[in-house]
């Protein structure tokens, strides 16, 4: 099968497209032929970086996927051949997923929302679940909450807003002015522009905040939140944000995403009852792996990248 590889640490020119052996499912896993394979940030660090989050040198890249169920390994029965899934298998372990076919565990992955093509499923697992457990999972949001999503019109971002006004939130984005329109559009009930405008100096009486920026953004946001409140950030947080929030009585803290079958199909349910639509930035081919990498190295994308693979 052809899968994209690299061979050594280094910019978006390691990544190049080879021939390996197709991958068999093991006990309780699946094989699926890749349509679509998402793009996300974790690939070109790791790319980067030369190593998976769990070690692995010069892992093949790529977590998300949309594709059709080609085989199924022993005691499998949640699927059968030509069912339709989407997933982000075996995280943070190496998935491949840029590649013709990838196996996992049956339960990393869900059934493909009705309604939508490969293209947005595979734009939808490591974000959405990144989304769907800082919020629910770990903030507890629920109806009459106000919510503060840093990067809203960002791959997490823009899911976010989604899910939060779907769980009955009410959602302030900062993005660029540029991205206002866009981010308004999925149902933001105030966006600040943060090259233009301090967000601490106009948000107040948040009761949480989703970081996925870094650097300063924890500690400037506990600014925002009230006591109690909950801050979660998708990159490490500092002593000095956890002593700050400790203070407060606010949880602070990172979280990482994980496989989970049952908050794929709360996302499912979600985008066929209209209330969660992914938004795709761009789409390459699979030859083109290194290319999807540039564009997002570049910060400035709008909602997902992904790879066409098959169909």
């Amino acid at each position: 099968m052809r899968a994209i590889v690299q061979e050594a640490p280094g910019g978006p020119e390691v990544l190049r497209i080879a021939e390996v052996e197709r991958p068999e499912p093991g006990l309780l896993e699946i094989l699926v032929r890749v349509h679509a394979a998402g793009v996300n940030p974790t690939d070109w660090k790791t790319r980067a970086r030369g190593t998976s989050m769990t070690g692995v040198p010069l892992p093949r890249p790529g977590f998300d996927v949309s594709g059709v169920v080609e085989a199924v390994g022993r005691g499998v029965t949640l699927y059968e051949p030509g069912d339709e899934v989407f997933g982000m298998p075996r995280f943070p372990h190496p998935a491949g997923a840029y590649a013709e076919y990838v196996t996992a565990p049956a339960r990393h992955f869900a059934r493909k929302p009705a309604g939508i093509d490969h293209v947005q499923a595979a734009a939808l697992p490591l974000a959405a679940l990144t989304a769907w457990q800082g919020l629910v999972d770990t903030a507890r949001v629920r109806t009459g909450r106000r919510v503060l999503v840093h990067a809203a019109a960002g791959g997490v971002g823009h899911l976010a807003v989604q899910i939060a006004k779907a769980k009955g939130a009410y959602v302030i984005g900062t993005a660029s002015g540029a991205k206002h329109e866009f981010v308004r559009g999925l149902g933001a009930d105030e966006v600040v522009d943060y090259t233009k405008t301090d967000f601490t100096d106009v948000v107040r009486d948040v009761d949480i905040v989703l970081d996925a920026v870094g650097g300063d953004y924890g500690l400037r946001s506990l600014r925002t939140l009230r006591d109690g409140g909950v801050l979660v950030s998708f990159l490490l947080v500092g002593d000095d944000v956890l002593a700050e929030a400790g203070k407060r009585g606010i949880r602070a803290g990172w979280t990482l995403v994980e496989p989970d079958h049952a908050g794929m199909k709360e996302i499912a349910a979600l985008v066929e009852d209209g209330r969660l639509r992914p938004e795709i930035d761009s789409v390459f081919p699979l030859e083109e792996a290194a290319k999807a990498h540039e564009r997002g190295e570049t910060n400035r994308t709008t909602g997902k990248i992904v790879l066409t693979v098959a169909g």
